[in-house]
């Protein structure tokens, strides 16, 4: 699968969440492609984070402003006027939403209703992306891959209102961009594994809560070595949204839920990724097991992504150990005070040119 620059040159792309992990990369991605990048996100969710490391404001235009309010995200899409909208913007920590339920389905629920109600009104909108998880499954501890059909459901606040959003995608696709509304919207949804890459500063995740462990020369506490988790780095899923918003411009039959995961063989326990980072990083890194009371997490979480590597020629093409290499090496680019964004373009173009 390769992104066709040719479609991405000129085109107005607004992405919600922009200043966050998986949206700094997106920023990166889609400027290099030759978008025209227009985000609407609330300040960056971490001091430091990547957008500010690397000045992505001055890449893009960036708006500020909280997809909770209706009103903010119809003037975005006004200013804008978009041809393709990426929504990522969300409250994306698992053990926060279990501190903050309301907050979590405000911004999870309510802020993509927003924004799907924004989209009807958009004139010149073709292909609309909703970001959701592969949290959004109903876990049953199943050692295969969850499939796009398979029951949505969450135990935990988070990985049920990432459900919810699934049901209210769902909902708007029928009501008014389906084949017999008036809008030629083409509206899909994207599930994606658990993504890991340099420029994460978010606490409570387990790569970069291994990095300021081990830049502290601490011990990484882990909760649960033996979970398995569809680790990815985060350009895969990424290219895999981009690709999608290719196909629906031109099929709207494409405009259904699409899992964007690694192969079933490169899914890994939470002890092999961090054996993995302890030895990249070297002298001083270290693990032990946190024996305290934790809330609920699943303990065997798979994605099945047969149908977007058919459909989409989407398919996996770092593997797991190179995709911890590449995030080792930027915290440690960080670090060190490296040319931190020269690394990370570097990164991103080598990624595009892998075909």
């Amino acid at each position: 699968m390769g992104l066709n620059r040719s479609f991405w040159t000129g085109r107005r792309v607004l992405v919600t969440g922009h200043t966050g992990f998986k949206g700094s990369w997106l920023t990166l991605m889609l400027q290099a492609l030759g978008a025209k990048v227009h985000g609407l996100a609330l300040d960056p969710p971490t001091a430091p984070s990547m957008f500010d490391l690397l000045g992505l404001a001055s890449v893009c235009d960036h708006r500020v402003g909280d997809i909770r309010d209706l009103a903010t995200v119809e003037a975005a899409f006004a200013a804008v006027d978009p041809e393709i909208v990426i929504h990522m913007a969300a409250q994306p920590l698992v053990r926060f939403s279990y501190d903050d339920p309301v907050g979590t389905y405000a911004t999870n629920v309510m802020g993509t209703v927003h924004v799907l109600d924004a989209c009807r009104r958009a004139p010149n909108l073709r292909a609309a992306v909703m970001i959701t998880t592969d949290k959004c499954y109903q876990n049953n501890g199943w050692v295969w891959g969850y499939r796009e059909t398979d029951r949505l459901g969450g135990a935990d606040p988070y990985s049920n209102s990432k459900a919810a959003c699934e049901l209210v995608v769902d909902a708007y696709r029928q009501s008014y961009f389906g084949a017999a509304a008036p809008h030629r919207v083409a509206l899909a949804s994207a599930r994606a594994g658990n993504v890991i890459g340099g420029g994460d500063f978010a606490l409570d995740r387990l790569v970069p809560d291994a990095m300021r462990a081990f830049a502290a020369g601490q011990s990484l506490m882990i909760r649960n070595p033996l979970s398995v988790r569809p680790w990815q780095h985060v350009l895969e899923p990424l290219a895999g949204y981009l690709r999608l918003a290719e196909v629906l411009w031109d099929n709207p039959d494409a405009a259904t839920g699409w899992n964007f995961g690694p192969r079933p063989d490169e899914s890994a326990s939470v002890e092999r990724v961090v054996d993995t980072l302890v030895g990249l990083w070297g002298e001083g890194a270290a693990w032990v097991q946190d024996a305290a009371e934790h809330p609920h997490e699943a303990a065997t979480l798979k994605l099945d992504s047969t149908k977007a590597a058919i459909e989409l020629g989407w398919q996996q093409r770092l593997p797991l150990e190179e995709a911890l290499r590449l995030t080792s090496a930027w915290y440690a680019c960080y670090h060190q005070h490296g040319a931190l964004e020269r690394l990370t373009r570097d990164q991103v173009e080598t990624y595009l040119g892998l075909d």
